[in-house]
């Protein structure tokens, strides 16, 4: 199997994400992956599947992903049945930190425990 059709995956993830400025090429046995993610989450997101299929620490793959906003963590667009804790643990692995979600979106929330579907939320850094 080619180092390519190995970490193809990723590249799907990439292309999903809508990564910016991507390159690709294949140098002897080493995959080149190259980019801009939109959040840090999303660059995160691409290097645990990274890790998924070659490891902690791979060595068929050199990946030089940026962020284009790192003022934040995510943006998230609220679905229906959805509250800050699901996100909070969806983000952070930890619903109880839904508070962090609240205050930093106080401009568009009032109370934490009313949020509406299609309001794009900060994801704030921790």
């Amino acid at each position: 199997m080619s180092v390519k059709a190995k970490y193809q995956p990723v590249l799907d993830l990439g292309e999903e994400l809508g990564i910016k400025d991507g390159d690709v090429r294949v140098e002897g046995d080493v995959l080149k992956v190259k980019g801009e993610a939109a959040t840090q989450y999303e660059k995160n997101l691409l290097w645990d599947k990274i890790k998924e299929i070659g490891g902690e620490s791979p060595s068929d793959i050199m990946a030089n992903i940026t962020v284009g906003d790192t003022s934040v963590y995510a943006r998230h667009t609220v679905k229906s049945g959805e509250s800050l804790s699901k996100i909070a643990k969806k983000y952070y692995g930890d619903p109880m930190k839904y508070k962090q979600i609240f205050d930093a979106n106080t401009n568009i929330l009032k109370n934490p425990d009313v949020i509406h579907p299609d309001q794009e939320l900060v994801i704030p850094n921790l």
